[in-house]
């Protein structure tokens, strides 16, 4: 056994195979890998990395199979995924996530070929266990897989808490341990037990605060999308390939900007931290839907369309579209008058909170500061974008919901 201090959940027991797995090459390199990417440019003390979320998520692991009487080796199994559930991940975690999968076809929770061959697929067989099982639950696959990669699952549960404590942004602080201890399975559905729609309710409330104050916080989004960029310009440069990036850590990636001509300036923004600014800043209600769907190519496209409008280089111009409003939490299963029920269905809050992330969403174009202006006037024609006030809206809309609802 061997006892490591963790600054969240105080001292994690780490023994059996999660002790073999801890110091192979493959989980190693997750401490080059920051949980949040670009974020520690707004919060200095956001550096935390996905070595410590991974022990994070084994420690939760270990208390939830011991919660639910699951011991053996199906106990060994979960405990080898959680531990093992972001190997996958590459550079600066989910920044440049959707480059890589463009080159490869694989996310992050991918792993199968990772877990195939090697240390880590031979500590997992000398355990009597088979690595595609390992990774299937990692990917969310059957019964247990629920509690790996799910809307219930102790990642979620781990990272909320330390993305929290690490930034001091106290909105994504969850009774992780009262969700523990209420999970159970019914029909072989992972739901919380009777009594715990608040609870449910507190790990939407968290993500829903902790997304526009953290996750997609102006600055990080901006950073996010230069260093996309950067990557795609590396790929297509040839100096590295995309499997390459994948397997990469932080430091190998920002080395790499920094020697090849086509990423150097990119990487020089980045390190003195001189970010593109917005342009516009646009609310769904203003942008086109075909530009809401629009794919990765179209995208280049209207970036290149803007740059000639605008008299700039394609370089100067970064279109940023997020997906639509999603909320999975909302999907979870909590016991009600001895019912199933989804929490979408059972709490109020779920629609004031959909509304709120509706009214959060932004449309990005980023430019340098000197041509600004000139930028977001040539973005407003190129897109269609309808917008009567600034380009930069700060503004929201008011809930579609009142407190006297949650006071009945």
């Amino acid at each position: 056994m061997k006892v490591i201090k963790d600054s969240v959940h105080d001292h994690i027991a780490v023994e059996g195979i999660a002790r073999e797995l801890l110091d192979t090459p493959t989980v190693q390199r997750l401490r080059g890998i920051a949980q949040l990417g670009t974020v520690s440019l707004v919060y200095p003390s956001a550096n935390h990395t996905r070595f410590e979320h991974s022990l994070g998520v084994y420690h939760l692991a270990c208390e939830a199979l011991e919660q639910l009487g699951i011991d053996g080796r199906q106990a060994t199994r979960v405990e080898a995924a959680a531990l093992l559930h972001d190997v996958g991940h590459g550079p600066f975690s989910h920044n440049v996530e959707g480059v890589v999968h463009r080159e490869t076809g694989r996310y992050h929770d991918d792993v199968g070929d990772l877990l195939a061959s090697g240390e880590v697929a031979a500590i997992l067989e000398d355990h009597g266990l088979d690595p595609a099982a390992v990774a299937g639950l990692v990917a969310g696959k059957g019964r247990f897989g629920q509690l790996v990669s799910g809307e219930l699952d102790v990642d979620r549960m781990d990272y909320l808490v330390r993305d929290a404590h690490h930034t001091g942004v106290p909105y994504g602080t969850i009774d992780h341990g009262r969700l523990v201890r209420e999970l159970t399975f019914v029909d072989g559905e992972l739901v919380l037990g009777e009594g715990n729609v608040q609870t449910a309710e507190s790990l939407l409330v968290a993500r829903a605060l902790m997304n526009p104050t953290v996750y997609n916080h102006s600055a990080a989004r901006i950073a996010k999308a230069m260093l996309r960029c950067a990557v795609e310009g590396l790929i297509d440069s040839g100096a590295v390939e995309a499997e390459r990036v994948a397997r990469m850590d932080d430091h190998d990636l920002i080395v790499s900007l920094r020697r090849t001509d086509e990423t150097e300036t990119f990487a020089r923004r980045l390190d003195h931290r001189e970010l593109y600014k917005r342009a516009v800043w646009a609310e769904i209600d203003d942008v086109p839907g075909g530009i809401i769907e629009a794919d990765h190519d179209s995208i280049r496209e209207f970036e290149g369309e803007i740059a000639g409008e605008a008299g700039v280089s394609p370089d100067e111009v970064i279109v940023d579209v997020p997906d639509r409003p999603s909320m999975t939490e909302s999907t979870s299963r909590v016991v009600v008058n001895g019912e199933i029920r989804r929490l979408g269905r059972q709490s109020a809050l779920v629609d004031a909170l959909r509304a709120a992330q509706y009214s959060q969403w932004r449309l990005g174009v980023y430019s340098p500061p000197e041509v600004r202006e000139r930028v977001g006037h040539a973005a407003v024609r190129t897109l269609g974008l309808e917008i009567d006030g600034p380009l930069v809206s700060e503004t929201r809309d008011g809930l579609y919901a009142t407190l006297d609802q949650f006071a009945e």
